[in-house]
């Protein structure tokens, strides 16, 4: 049987945690500028949406020559 890898399961809570920390303040900076209502309610979309992807990142699938 193998042994579990508690070291990577710590790394993927601390990402998970810095990731919800991330979008928390986004959102409120989205709020003070007037992006999004205050109740909390978020435009249509979800996780996965172009717009939470790092800045940079590019979805085109071919490679810049």
């Amino acid at each position: 049987m193998a042994t579990p890898n508690y070291g990577f399961e710590k790394r993927q809570k601390e990402l998970a945690k810095k990731r919800k920390k991330e979008d928390k303040l986004k959102a409120k900076s989205d709020r003070k500028s007037g992006l999004l209502p205050e109740d909390g309610s978020e435009v249509e979309g979800g996780e996965g949406d172009a717009n939470t992807a790092a800045p940079g990142a590019t979805e085109s699938s071919t490679p810049a020559a």
